[in-house]
């Protein structure tokens, strides 16, 4: 988230978390007056989020409870979302509520028979508050099962003011520019971009950012149905753009062997934590949670971010991810979880985590000024005017064995290219063969 896969704190906290403890909030933040009518019953919700972004959720839950009545119970899943709910299932134990982060998972869980569609006052609010393709996004052979309660602007790299002030350089506008900006950073003795290849995820909001500038959207939305192949040359090219910053290790801070052992929550504290270690960290908006949250850092003053430029002349790209509420057939308690995913789907909701900061919402009807700063409020308006334009991760939109498990397709084979930048056309054949076979799968 993401992707968002983000999961926001150190991993063996994540870890630890993995199968499911009660998430533990604080005071419930107020949602207005409520009729209590789901009072002694507890809806079980199952997704990705960890550390703040576990924590800004509790919020939601608990304003959710203030209304209803209904006890909330948060289980993280750990980025293998797919496997774990499976396995849940399987075992008797399903939640009621998923946070699917990726289309396929989404369209995994539905062709699989696990989901209820929404309630008819869900999609209503959906129809009438959110972008279509947001809707379309969470429907499949024509039953809307998905509600998307938080977005990501994916398309953003986050740096340090004081660090590319002391080197003496300006947010670039282009990917080469990027790359020299990179360089001087480096030369004024800070790392320049951290790098969080530890998580596979984070490697394909890279590549994708990459691709979408440069190839354009068709190739992009036919690369993501996969009805162009992997081996195309469009994709060996923009290997190869993106090969031009794994393989210099002066722009990696700790080299491509420390990027490998660095997480996200990592990456984003090696340029915001105490100790300095590198200028640049990209990946999308959510950054800014944890540099605030964590690491007390004043989004717009001592955090900033520019948009990921645009990779030899064409357009800069703009790629969004999101997480979805589904309701799970064999969950337990039915009625709670559909009135849960009703109150997701209100500005209300959305205003509980816009305030606490890390968040973007799609929903239209949530006013701009519950964002806490003034840098969030103007990427979600930048979200919210970008409508139906808006091309969703793409890695999100492949089937999970591809482009959503932990160590294996997508995200451990440019992990391999990040280790070994040498050959993207090879490595663009191991994408097709791993595409080709979780497609037809």
């Amino acid at each position: 988230m993401m992707r968002r896969r983000s999961t926001l704190i150190m991993s063996c906290t994540a870890l630890a978390l993995a199968l499911g403890a009660t998430a533990c909030g604080g005071e419930p933040v107020s949602a207005g007056g409520g009729d209590q009518s789901l009072g002694g019953q507890t809806v079980t919700v199952a997704g990705v989020w960890s550390g703040s972004e576990q924590k800004n959720f509790q919020k939601v839950l608990d304003a959710f409870t203030e209304k209803t009545g209904a006890k909330t119970q948060f289980v993280s899943t750990g980025d293998n979302v797919s496997t774990v709910v499976g396995s849940k299932i399987e075992g008797g134990n399903a939640p009621d509520v998923v946070m699917v982060p990726q289309v396929g998972v989404l369209k995994q869980f539905a062709q699989q028979g696990w989901l209820k569609p929404l309630s008819k006052q869900t999609e209503s609010a959906v129809d009438a508050n959110f972008a279509s393709v947001w809707k379309s996004y969470g429907t499949v052979d024509g039953a809307f099962y998905g509600l998307y309660f938080k977005a990501a602007h994916k398309s953003t790299v986050w740096y340090s003011p004081e660090a590319l002030e002391q080197a003496g350089v300006e947010p670039p506008r282009s990917f080469d520019a990027m790359i020299e900006a990179g360089r001087t950073v480096s030369d004024s003795g800070l790392g320049a971009f951290s790098v969080a290849g530890q998580d596979g995820w984070t490697l394909t909001d890279w590549f994708e950012n990459v691709y979408l500038s440069q190839a354009g959207p068709e190739k992009y939305d036919a690369l993501a149905a996969h009805e162009l192949k992997w081996t195309d040359a469009s994709v060996v090219k923009a290997l190869t753009t993106l090969g031009t910053l794994f393989k210099d290790e002066q722009l990696i801070a700790g080299g491509r062997d420390g990027a490998l052992n660095t997480d996200f929550p990592g990456s984003v504290e090696q340029v915001f934590g105490p100790k300095a270690e590198a200028g640049m960290v990209y990946e999308g908006d959510f950054v800014a949670g944890v540099a605030k949250d964590q690491f007390g850092r004043s989004i717009g003053d001592d955090a900033n971010f520019f948009p990921f430029p645009a990779v030899e002349g064409g357009e800069a790209p703009v790629v969004s991810g999101g997480d979805a509420a589904v309701v799970l057939k064999d969950g337990k308690n039915q009625k709670a979880a559909q009135a849960l995913v009703e109150f997701l789907a209100t500005p209300e909701a959305a205003e509980v985590w816009a305030d606490a900061g890390g968040f973007l919402s799609p929903n239209k009807a949530l006013d701009s000024a519950a964002y806490s700063d003034g840098v969030t409020r103007a990427t979600a308006k930048s979200l919210i005017a970008a409508g139906d334009s808006v091309r969703f991760d793409m890695s999100d939109q492949a089937p999970a064995a591809f482009g959503g498990t932990k160590g294996t397709g997508e995200w451990k084979i440019l992990q391999d290219f990040l280790r070994d930048p040498s050959d993207p056309k090879a490595t663009a054949a191991k994408l097709e063969a791993a595409a080709a076979k979780a497609y037809k799968g």
